[in-house]
């Protein structure tokens, strides 16, 4: 009978020793296993087999972002033997940080990081959350104090280009791979926010007469250039009425000429032919035109006919006097 007993315990710690020896290891998860007091190896995901007792999972701590029941957000810290592989957040409480104008402000930030040596992450660092928070709050000073309020209200996406390459680097010695950093809130002190947003309403205010002076600029200038065209339109216009008034009174007057040409030579033609002289009968007819020009006038009462004229009504006498004999 006891020695049925013996073989029971002896069949029960072998059970035991089988259970604690496997080990199944979910996906985007490790454990890193120590043989005898030594790192020995780390665990891939699936069924792994160690030696209980001799062998044994190392833990690592970690922290956990929580809610109470009154929806208040809480830190849980434990000490946890299978290290998560996917990125993890890290969502820190507001902090203060000083600008490098002496402007206190308030920032929340957020770290995106994943475990990428989990043999770093166990032996390289005692206390791998809280190392990563310390050194965020401490870099986010520093790359905050080496610009000013505007400068950090503006320069967000600056600002986590140059947090996540200062804490890769600074982690990458405890096998952490950050991926992102960001600010999810700043907040200036209350007086600060007052000054803002009168100097917004200024730069709105400022910006509204600057646009409204524009376009006054504008349409003066769009009614200044339409005057401009419809004066030179205008100018245009009455230089080519002249233009085309003058090449009338030079057709007109070609004409004429040559109306008054043609009738000369029919004249002088008739003239001559009846034995006149054609020159003096033009210069009489000229004259008496002339001279009535001078008689139809109505303060022309007294008329004085020079000597020469009498010898130029007389040579039209003497050609009327031809023209009857012929």
């Amino acid at each position: 009978m006891a020695l049925l007993v013996i073989l029971g315990v002896i069949a029960l710690f072998v059970i035991i020793l089988i259970v604690k020896g496997i080990v199944i290891i979910p996906q985007a998860e490790t454990m890193v296993i120590e043989r005898l007091g030594r790192f020995n190896r780390v665990l891939d995901s699936g069924v792994n087999v160690i030696i209980p007792i001799i062998e044994r999972p190392q833990t690592i701590d970690w922290k956990y972002i929580d809610e109470d029941r009154k929806g208040n957000k809480i830190v849980l810290r434990r000490k946890i033997s299978r290290i998560d592989l996917r990125e993890t957040v890290y969502d820190f409480p507001k902090q203060n940080v000083i600008t490098k104008d002496n402007v206190a402000i308030e920032i929340n930030a957020m770290l995106y990081f994943q475990i990428t040596d989990p043999k770093k992450a166990v032996y390289e660092i005692n206390n791998l959350p809280n190392a990563i928070e310390k050194l965020t709050q401490t870099t986010l000073r520093n790359v905050i104090g080496e610009l000013e309020l505007d400068e950090t209200l503006a320069s967000r996406d600056k600002i986590n280009s140059k947090l996540k390459s200062i804490l890769d680097e600074a982690t990458d010695k405890w096998g952490v791979k950050v991926n992102r950093v960001e600010l999810q809130d700043i907040a200036p002190p209350e007086d600060i926010k007052e000054a803002m947003e009168k100097q917004m309403r200024a730069e709105r205010d400022k910006r509204a007469a600057i646009l409204k002076a524009e376009g006054k600029k504008k349409s003066a200038i769009l009614e200044a250039e339409g005057k401009k065209e419809a004066e030179i339109n205008e100018a245009e216009g009455k230089k080519m009425a002249r233009i085309l008034e003058a090449e009338g009174e030079q057709e007109a007057r070609i004409k004429v000429a040559q109306a008054e040409a043609k009738a000369i030579k029919t004249i002088a033609a008739s003239v001559k032919d009846a034995g006149g002289d054609p020159t003096q009968y033009l210069i009489a007819i000229r004259y008496i035109e002339t001279l009535r020009e001078m008689v139809e006038g109505k303060d022309n009462k007294v008329i004085y006919l020079p000597y020469e004229a009498t010898g130029i009504l007389g040579s039209v006498g003497s050609i009327k006097e031809l023209f009857q004999e012929g």
